[in-house]
């Protein structure tokens, strides 16, 4: 196992690396960024996943949802991508729940971390009352055109800050699913190998009328 995670250990240590085959972690959809979070995390060594989805690969969806391949239309979308997790690293177990959010938190189930990959409001204020209710750490991620937001959840609220809805994104460009979907993973990685991360900071990331990367930062009220 340490010669699969080498260049990890050398970024901090045999110990913090095994340390992740004991977390668990639930990403919540599983379409354009749940598919660029179960890549990257899944191979960073995460003992076990949870996948919840109920939906099928579309065509429409294979070019921008980089788990799947032309042939996987009509599969679940959570069993493909928990094969695909899998395959790539044989440290680390993923479930598929081909369900809704709300009868997979019937469950009851216990996570070091949700992250939310899904692509509609409701869900999102969904997961924002669970974890608030109980005290769970998240992760949230949207994107729309060549645009996305980040925030780590703890103590500010979802809901507080957005309009919940039914509007769905406009059109989305490809790598800025992976972009968002990458950010969220780095501040997953950094929350459970123990190295800081700054809480209900929103992150919005855009181009300008001139191509460039913005970057913005907005702090949240708590509850």
């Amino acid at each position: 196992m340490h010669e699969f995670f080498n260049r990890q250990i050398k970024l901090w240590g045999e110990e913090t690396q095994d340390s992740l085959q004991n977390k668990k972690v639930a990403i919540i959809g599983s379409g354009g960024l749940g598919c660029s979070l179960g890549i990257a995390l899944g191979a960073s060594g995460i003992g076990e996943f949870a996948l919840v989805d109920f939906d099928e690969v579309g065509v429409h969806n294979i070019h921008r949802q980089i788990g799947f391949k032309v042939g996987d239309d009509g599969k679940y979308k959570a069993e493909v991508l928990k094969e695909l997790i899998e395959s790539r690293c044989p440290y680390t177990k993923a479930t598929a729940y081909v369900e809704s959010f709300d009868e997979f938190t019937k469950r009851d189930l216990e996570f070091d971390l949700i992250i939310d990959a899904t692509d509609n409001l409701p869900t999102r204020a969904a997961i924002n009352s669970y974890c608030l209710e109980k005290k769970q750490a998240w992760i949230y991620g949207s994107v729309e055109e060549f645009h996305g937001q980040v925030c780590f959840f703890q103590e500010a609220s979802y809901e507080a800050i957005f309009k919940i809805n039914d509007r769905k994104p406009n059109g989305i460009a490809c790598p800025i699913v992976m972009h968002i979907g990458s950010f969220q993973a780095n501040l997953a990685l950094r929350y459970l190998t123990g190295l800081p991360v700054k809480k209900d900071v929103l992150y919005y990331l855009s181009f300008d009328e001139e191509g460039v990367l913005q970057n913005q930062k907005f702090n949240l009220p708590k509850n």
